[in-house]
């Protein structure tokens, strides 16, 4: 087991090491001069100047990209442009909104797939599994941003339960602030449910089909007893794939929910930089987000070995 967390580690150093070659190169390299193209075409080049000395811009590439991962592993992600505070503050801030939004989604679409995987897959061929992978076609095929929409049409302003976007902070208390996550939180978990019952159904019935679960029921355990006890540990291996890049997604990936309810998270921190022109809270920022799905990623992995002791044997 030691040995397979070795190898899982180095690969994502690994991975760290050429994502953030990638985004140093995106942001900083290929745009040309990242002061100039911040200040704008008509700016004056003593502006210029005088921004590339403050980002620590006037050095050669390969310098300023050891100085910027430097910075990054002791938590000093620079200065924002825009705002004028260090980019450490802004994240630490929206942090403490996205990351709740997205362990109440993964919860949510956990709770709402394993019973519906089960049951669906229990009743493979009958009339409600077809109802059930009909509903959860649709709930694929529907865009998360309608939904939000719909929510906050039926749920703020018809029934009026929820506010129709903002956050009121922490300090007003858990069950406030988890109130204004709900409705994000449903519209992010709903999607992402219905793929993971389908994925949770799919990995049941090839396990139900194995020879072992045959064993059993011969042993005198009933359907219940063999799903449960023997085919369902089996299956995780495909729905902890799908539940760690589920995370990573909802982490990195809810930047238009984050817009529609106008939650101050990490994905309307990326979007309101782009929009500025503010590198500096971008390229901090989205290899933030990067070492969170690429560390999840590993997490997950540790898990297969952990489900899976086949998989350390292989390995």
């Amino acid at each position: 087991m030691l040995h397979y967390c070795l190898i899982r580690l180095a690969s994502l150093i690994l991975s760290l090491i050429v994502a953030s070659v990638a985004i140093f190169i995106v942001i900083e390299i290929i745009p040309g001069d990242p002061a100039a193209f911040m200040l704008g075409l008509n700016a004056a080049p003593e502006a210029v100047a005088a921004l590339k000395d403050q980002l620590g811009l006037t050095g050669n590439p390969v310098s300023r990209y050891f100085a910027w991962t430097g910075g990054l592993l002791v938590g000093n992600f620079g200065t924002s442009y825009t705002y004028r505070v260090p980019v450490s503050e802004l994240v630490m801030a929206r942090v403490s909104v996205s990351v709740p939004l997205a362990l109440y989604a993964l919860l949510l679409s956990t709770a709402i797939a394993f019973p519906v995987g089960l049951f669906a897959a229990a009743r493979r061929g009958r009339p409600a599994d077809f109802g059930i992978m009909g509903l959860t076609q649709l709930g694929i095929a529907v865009p998360n941003f309608w939904f939000a929409m719909l929510l906050v049409l039926v749920f703020s302003i018809g029934l009026k339960w929820f506010s129709a976007g903002g956050f009121p902070g922490w300090d007003a208390g858990i069950i406030q602030g988890l109130k204004a996550l709900t409705l994000p939180a449903v519209a992010l978990a709903l999607p992402q449910g219905a793929i993971l019952s389908r994925v949770m159904r799919s990995a049941l019935i090839e396990a139900l089909s194995e020879d072992y679960v045959r064993t059993a029921r011969a042993k005198g355990l009933s359907q219940r007893q063999a799903t449960v006890r023997h085919a369902l540990r089996n299956a995780l291996i495909p729905v902890l794939t799908i539940i760690g890049l589920q995370f990573s997604f909802l982490l990195a990936g809810a930047i238009i929910i984050e817009n529609v309810f106008y939650l101050p998270g990490l994905g309307r921190l990326i979007f309101q930089g782009i929009t500025q022109r503010d590198l500096v809270v971008v390229e901090s920022v989205v290899m933030l987000l990067v070492f969170a799905v690429i560390t999840v990623n590993f997490v997950v992995d540790i898990a297969y070995a952990a489900v899976d002791p086949r998989l350390r044997i292989r390995r």
